[in-house]
């Protein structure tokens, strides 16, 4: 009886997880597509007539995708289908906004390869997404090296500030400089932190959730357990005060303050932390010359429009311009401002695409988290929970610190778009972390499809 049903089970998760990857084979091509069309409507608008390297440019497309979904359907069955469409979907996107502007500086007499240069690092980012499909069968595998992990983090954190190597750009010394190669550490390190925050907390839950001390009419943890928050406060201010980088310092407290209460529930650590964060706000603005004038720049772009407010003004410029539909696509003049291949990306989207277009962009960001904490919701064990868990944070709070910044909604931080803004160590690290919530959601898979029969909708 219990090898019938053992193979019943086998059959019913083998049934679904070929549902899934059919999912997600049909949104790969589907996202392929979307990005051939958007390609050739570029083209069109630069040179009336179709680009000359549109066959090679979908084929390329086509093998990194169908090599992902390989991997994806064999390494990891019945993950989760949705994923990986929406990553290339909005790095397809990406690159054929960089592809605009390659042509726009043209027009203006400078010429730059930065589509060519993104779509080698699309073909490296995707083989990193594979190679941690590869290498990680389990993720339960990364707790048993978390201080491993974290201590490589905190030296590629570390590493920017080493003479030769480290290079400060735009005021932030936040990159590494290599055989002619730029590379920012600091996007591998908050995958490496995530795996560790996650595996602390997984351990460590339970003495953090025990609330033995009265503070007024509140039960709150012992003062011991606010030690890890300090800590990591104390570190976010570091890489403020060291490497003049307010996006990751944010980043990093962020990240932990919002895992710590997803693990404990504990909303006393969520007001010490808030304390925290404006005390360490105040301290920035009050001590560090590249933050206050961002902060002065917030609050009034227009009094300094042609000066520190300039790139900030046209952003809002480009995004009333494009009002609710858009100039269309290679009509816009997005090389109005400053680093927008970096940047302000979201800009040029918003002027080209209108606010239907970026509401788009929005749905296909909210839809990855939503999967995200999906995942998190449903798997088994603590790590995977938290680990999940902090993944979609990471990602989550790039996005709406990027997105905020360039909105005027909070302060600048000079982060990128995941997946459409030009560089290839976001892109790298994105895809790593799409590829971790894939070996996640595929062990969920494992442990749901044992208990429950197929219905209607399992494939998604």
């Amino acid at each position: 009886m219990t090898a019938v049903s053992s193979s019943g089970d086998d059959t019913v998760r083998a049934t679904i997880a070929k549902q899934r990857a059919n999912t997600e084979l049909g949104l790969l091509l589907l996202a392929v597509l979307i990005t051939l069309v958007a390609y050739t409507l570029v083209g069109l608008a630069e040179e009336a007539a179709l680009p000359a390297g549109l066959a090679a440019y979908g084929g390329v497309l086509l093998a990194v995708a169908g090599a992902a979904h390989v991997v994806s359907r064999r390494r990891a069955p019945g993950g989760d289908p949705i994923l990986l469409p929406l990553a290339f979907l909005l790095n397809g996107l990406g690159l054929v906004m960089i592809r605009r502007f390659d042509f726009a500086f043209a027009a203006r007499g400078t010429d730059t390869t930065l589509a060519q240069q993104q779509t080698v690092w699309t073909v490296v980012a995707v083989g990193a997404f594979c190679l941690t499909l590869l290498v990680i069968r389990d993720h339960r595998v990364l707790d048993r090296y978390r201080y491993v992990i974290g201590f490589a983090a905190i030296v590629l954190l570390l590493l920017p500030l080493l003479p030769v190597i480290g290079r400060e750009i735009n005021g932030a010394r936040i990159w590494l400089r290599f055989a002619g190669l730029s590379f920012q550490p600091g996007e591998l390190a908050k995958i490496g932190l995530a795996v560790f925050f996650a595996s602390y907390l997984a351990e460590n839950r339970q003495l953090l959730s025990v609330a033995t001390n009265k503070l007024g009419p509140f039960m709150v943890p012992p003062a011991r357990a606010f030690g890890p928050v300090v800590v990591v406060w104390l570190a976010s201010l570091s890489v403020l005060v060291l490497q003049n980088d307010l996006g990751l310092s944010l980043l990093l407290f962020g990240m932990f303050v919002l895992l710590l209460y997803t693990a404990t529930g504990r909303p006393a650590y969520l007001l010490g932390s808030t304390a925290l964060f404006g005390a360490g706000a105040w301290l920035a603005y009050q001590l560090f010359s590249h933050v206050r004038p961002r902060v002065d720049i917030w609050l009034d772009p227009f009094a300094d429009f042609a000066g520190a407010g300039y790139q900030l003004v046209q952003s809002l410029f480009a995004l009333g311009t494009g009002g609710l539909f858009g100039v269309g696509w290679g009509q816009g003049r997005p090389d109005f401002i400053p680093f927008v291949h970096t940047d302000f990306i979201f800009s040029a989207f918003g002027e080209e695409l209108g606010l239907v277009g970026t509401t788009a962009l929005l749905l296909c960001y909210l839809l990855i988290v939503g999967r995200g904490l999906r995942t998190a919701l449903r798997v088994r064990d603590d790590f995977g929970t938290l680990l999940a868990a902090c993944l979609v944070i990471v990602f989550a709070l790039q996005t709406f610190v990027i997105l905020g910044g360039v909105t005027r909604l909070i302060p600048l931080s000079g982060m990128t778009l995941p997946f459409v803004s030009y560089g290839g160590s976001s892109l790298l690290s994105n895809y790593i972390l799409i590829a971790l919530l894939v070996r996640i959601s595929a062990a969920e898979h494992t442990t749901v499809a044992a208990r429950e029969p197929i219905q209607a909708g399992d494939a998604g």
